[in-house]
C-alpha cells in the first residue's frame, strides 16, 4: 500500500527518473499555474515563465487527451466488431426508415 501511494505522489509532483508527468499532474500543474497568475502576485518575469510553462502544460494535456480520444474509439470498433448489436439497436443498421 505504501508503494501505490508512493508512486501515485511521485506522478502527480511529476517526479520520477525522468519519467514524464502523467495527464492528472500536468492538468494539476496548470491548475496551480492558472491560480498563481491570477492571483497577481507574480513578478512580470515570473509570470512569464509561468505563462510558457503553461502553454507546454496545456499542448501536453490536448495531445494526451487526443490519444485518449483514439484509444476509445479503436476500443469501440474492436467492441463492435466482437460483439455486435443486437436486432433492434440503431447501431445494427435495421432502422425502420420513417415515412
Amino acid at each position: 500500500m505504501k508503494e501505490r501511494n508512493r508512486k501515485k505522489n511521485v506522478a502527480a509532483d511529476g517526479a520520477g527518473e525522468g519519467a514524464e508527468p502523467d495527464f492528472d499532474a500536468r492538468l494539476a500543474r496548470l491548475e496551480r499555474i492558472v491560480q498563481e497568475m491570477e492571483q497577481g502576485g507574480l513578478g512580470l518575469e515570473e509570470a512569464i515563465g509561468a505563462f510558457e510553462e503553461g502553454v507546454g502544460l496545456l499542448k501536453g494535456c490536448r495531445e494526451a487527451l487526443e490519444g485518449y480520444r483514439q484509444q476509445v474509439e479503436e476500443l469501440s470498433r474492436d467492441a463492435v466488431e466482437r460483439w455486435p448489436p443486437s436486432a433492434g439497436y440503431p447501431e445494427a443498421g435495421d432502422e425502420e426508415e420513417s415515412a
